[in-house]
């Protein structure tokens, strides 16, 4: 069972000598059918269960007064997770505890969806193809409960790596076509496409979050003011009106950019109640795993090809996507059930990883 990150398609035509229309993510699954996949999805559609579980317990928090002092972080990339255990270990409570959409992605098929095809998890291998390196040592760790003891993601392929793949295999680009996800997890929206820029998981999460608090959906560019797509890609701010409640929000690429930003909080000198973390400049676009094209930075690029999608997509709202109303209606009950949070959740404190520094 293969799955395609979001960030994925915004870059591997660049290696391929496709132009940027061309480079779909249906013809990265139909790519993976040739090269003898049982299945194939898109990551955004675990993104937009990402997002259910996340919104939800920021808001919890919010409401709980549990955010009075520091923010609730973004937990998706591995790459700030390892920063902030090892830098500022005493802010790793304020982690959101769900996992990323890889995880996610290779929980739900273990379970779910092993068992709605009728195949012990045991045989199944979930693989993940993303623009990110540090996403390998992600699905090494142990990242569940007991509902499932084994790894959720069993290989992570860099784009660079799927790319090679393709030019082994001698599949020519121009001969695939476009191909839907497999059914059950087939439905993607927006939110779950904008996750792979700096900003998105944010956006992705105010949506659903201001849903949940007013009972109807915002414009989907109301939250506009808080992408990052300039060339520094430094911190950008936004207090935002949550139908009469005030969110305070901030979003900051880069492990540079985040130390800054990490001591300011701790000094007292800012405050938020969201903050949305990525260690690569520009978010996953920019990941260490994408082509490399020499003298060129390409994240921001990517990151506005996603957003393009976004605003062509038929859904922009991750509450709206009604493969994972059903994933809740006939397996996880509700974002954030004790199932949830077996399945799709981590204990930040119970593992660790200083053994590997």
């Amino acid at each position: 069972m293969v799955q395609i990150a979001p960030a994925v398609r915004a870059a591997w035509g660049e290696a391929m000598g496709m132009k940027r229309e061309d480079a779909t993510v249906g013809k990265i699954l139909d790519a993976w059918k040739r090269m003898g996949a049982d299945y194939v999805f898109d990551t955004s559609f675990s993104a937009d269960l990402t997002i259910m579980e996340e919104a939800t317990e920021f808001l919890e928090r919010f409401q709980n007064g549990s955010l009075n002092n520091w923010p609730m972080f973004t937990s998706c990339c591995p790459g700030w997770l390892r920063f902030v255990k090892t830098q500022f270990p005493e802010m790793v409570p304020q982690l959101s505890t769900a996992k990323s959409p890889q995880q996610m992605f290779g929980a739900v098929m273990k379970t779910y969806f092993a068992q709605s095809i009728g195949v012990d998890p045991e045989n199944i291998v979930t693989v993940s193809v993303m623009p990110c390196v540090a996403k390998k040592a992600e699905a090494n760790m142990d990242f569940y409960y007991k509902e499932y003891a084994g790894k959720d993601v069993d290989i992570v392929l860099t784009t660079r790596e799927f790319t090679r793949m393709l030019r082994e295999t001698h599949i020519r680009p121009e001969v695939l076509t476009d191909r839907k996800p497999d059914s059950l997890m087939q439905e993607w929206t927006g939110a779950g496409v904008i996750f792979g820029a700096t900003g998105g998981v944010m956006e992705a999460a105010l949506r659903t979050a201001y849903h949940a608090l007013s009972g109807k959906n915002p414009d989907p560019d109301f939250f506009n003011d808080i992408r990052t797509v300039n060339e520094e890609y430094a911190l950008t701010e936004a207090n935002l009106d949550f139908n009469g409640t005030t969110v305070r929000t901030a979003i900051v690429s880069g492990l540079g950019n985040t130390r800054k930003l990490l001591e300011a909080i701790r000094r007292g000198d800012v405050s938020y109640d969201f903050v949305e973390v990525m260690a690569c400049p520009g978010g996953c676009v920019g990941g260490g795993g994408q082509p490399i094209c020499d003298g060129k930075e390409l994240a921001g690029v990517r990151g506005e090809n996603l957003h393009f999608l976004d605003r062509n997509s038929k859904i922009r709202f991750s509450h709206e996507n009604q493969d994972v109303a059903k994933l809740y209606q006939d397996f996880l009950e509700h974002p954030l059930s004790h199932k949830s949070h077996m399945i799709l959740h981590t204990d930040h404190n119970a593992w660790s990883m200083h053994e590997e520094q």
